[in-house]
């Protein structure tokens, strides 16, 4: 891989508290690589100390080839777009687009060229004489990712620029962020705790916890095969389903079920034995004329419905565990339903007990 950034052994410690350990990590050139993970997890952290607004305590970082670790963030190559717009107030769009050209010493018909073609790519050339209080907050938005792409850099920096949006603003902006990573081709790396945001956007996620990273893959190899409970629980919305049991032979056994393995690949290549946790995710789940296709069936008593529109989620229990049901949104169903369930466990995952690796 041709790396645009690479992390080595990165620490950093607030006083006694470990918030990265013993970090590493491969960017490679144009890739769109988002760092996914709850409060807390250090995905801001990681970002902040790539663009230098934070000293590491040990580790390098190196941005095309350059090691860059205790160097100025304005000598990094990169641009950043902050979670607030941090606009200038008194400067229209064109200025605050300017200001740190200017500042930079650039000529000026270097400057208008730079400003008209990032407001052409962001589709905001009708506001560059408005002042930020006559704009929209995605408009705002655009104009702070304007004021990054004039830099003209190989490396840009996404700090949760969408989080202050609504939704219909944050959907619409994250289709014209992947549309620019497309045309511009620049490494982009985006912070992120909206796993959407992360699936729709990323080459590849780096899923965070405790300030190391739990898996770095592509988002159909995170989704499909996660490599621990955590990142199965974490990834997809609603979430994954876990029936608490034990393996036994070919076997999972889980209160009076007895849920066949036969014929499933372990990722050991081995059969294993002992208390495990099996995943499957609320859309494997199979009703209606597909579940006479299914290895496995159950009758469940259904105790609540939430219609979403394109689906219709249905909660009950298994096995004396909460389980969750994708249906489609048309589908005619009430509480104290009984319905048939069918898994889909070619789907299904796994987890070991103790460890909680994947299986």
């Amino acid at each position: 891989m041709n790396k645009s950034v690479e992390i080595k052994n990165l620490d950093l410690e607030f006083g006694a508290v470990k918030v990265l350990q013993n970090l590493n990590l491969d960017i490679g050139k144009g890739e769109f690589l988002v760092l996914l993970g709850s409060s807390g997890c250090g995905k801001s952290t990681l970002l902040n100390c790539i663009a230098g607004l934070l000293d590491v305590t040990a580790g390098q970082i190196h941005i095309n080839d350059k090691n860059v670790t205790w160097a100025e963030p304005s000598e990094r190559g990169i641009g950043m777009v902050f979670q607030s717009y941090a606009l200038y107030p008194q400067m229209n769009v064109e200025g605050n687009l300017s200001f740190g050209l200017k500042n930079a010493k650039l000529p000026k018909d270097e400057i208008a060229k730079r400003i008209k073609r990032a407001s052409e790519i962001l589709q905001i050339e009708p506001l560059l004489k408005r002042k930020p209080a006559a704009l929209s907050g995605g408009q705002r938005q655009r104009v702070a990712i304007g004021r990054a792409l004039v830099r003209d850099v190989d490396v840009f920096l996404f700090d949760e620029p969408l989080s202050n949006l609504d939704a219909k603003l944050r959907a619409d902006l994250r289709v014209e962020i992947k549309r620019l990573h497309q045309n511009l081709g620049n490494t982009m790396v985006y912070v992120t705790h909206d796993q959407i945001e992360a699936m729709t956007l990323a080459d590849r996620i780096a899923i965070m916890r405790g300030g190391q990273i739990m898996q770095l893959d592509s988002p159909e190899e995170i989704y499909g095969r996660p490599v621990n409970k955590y990142v199965a629980g974490f990834i997809g919305s609603p979430s994954m389903n876990f029936l608490e049991g034990r393996i036994e032979g070919d076997v999972f056994l889980v209160g009076d079920l007895a849920i066949p393995l036969a014929g499933y690949e372990f990722a050991s290549g081995n059969a294993v034995s002992g208390e495990a946790s099996l995943g499957i995710r609320p859309e494997h789940v199979v009703t209606g004329e597909l579940v006479g296709n299914a290895p496995f069936q159950i009758d469940i008593d259904v105790s609540l419905i939430e219609p979403t529109g394109s689906d219709t989620l249905v909660d009950c229990e298994v096995a004396g565990h909460p389980f969750r049901v994708r249906m489609d949104g048309q589908a005619k169903i009430k509480v104290g339903e009984r319905l048939r369930l069918g898994l889909d466990l070619s789907k299904a995952s796994l987890f070991d007990k103790t460890s909680e690796l994947r299986l």
